[in-house]
């Protein structure tokens, strides 16, 4: 299991979200939805990591899409500037029966991946299975599962909520890729 890092580890001063320790990654997670968009900046290595903040990007449904995908996008880049991560973590596309719940997602990925290209970071992409088999121990977990390992594993006070906890085992199973530099063939960049 991971561990906390350190209360009041020095960071840089190019952010609040940059962690000087060597070895030491800052992934911005991303469970990427029109109206309910999860959001989590994690610091750490495989072995400890820290939650630097996590939220849910909310988008009412009287909002038309194009609203909606500004919003994203503007939420993200305020996110990218203020932690600076080193990556981004996202997940990967899954199957959708219903067009236009895929067409709806594709939307918002658009606006988070153009978000983090145009701040310079590449972003990697994970099954929604492996992420849930990194940190719940199974691929069929549900997001309360999800949610109450990422509260233990973290430390964390409180269950992030569902979305914020995904967004979060995201960024941990970037890390958990990045302890065998990537040679599990589970990632992607996109």
């Amino acid at each position: 299991m991971a561990k906390r890092l350190p209360a009041g580890s020095p960071t840089k001063s190019t952010g609040p979200g940059s962690v000087e320790t060597p070895g030491v990654l800052t992934v911005l997670g991303i469970d990427t939805s029109l109206r309910s968009t999860g959001l989590g900046v994690l610091a750490g290595t495989p072995q400890r990591q820290q939650a630097l903040h996590y939220e849910v990007v909310k988008n009412p449904q009287k909002w038309p899409h194009s609203r909606c995908v500004q919003h994203l996008h503007e939420r993200l880049s305020a996110l990218i500037e203020r932690y600076q991560p080193d990556v981004a973590a996202i997940e990967g596309i899954f199957y959708c029966k219903n067009v236009k719940v895929a067409i709806a997602l594709g939307e918002a990925r658009g606006a988070a991946l153009c978000a983090c290209a145009s701040a310079g970071l590449s972003v990697y992409e994970y099954a929604p299975r492996l992420v849930k088999k990194g940190v719940v121990g199974s691929g069929k977990a549900s997001k309360e599962q999800v949610a109450h390992m990422v509260k233990a594993i973290l430390g964390l006070d409180h269950e992030p909520p569902p979305d914020a906890a995904d967004a979060l085992a995201i960024a941990m199973c970037h890390l958990t890729q990045t302890r065998h530099g990537g040679k599990l063939g589970e990632q992607s960049e996109v």
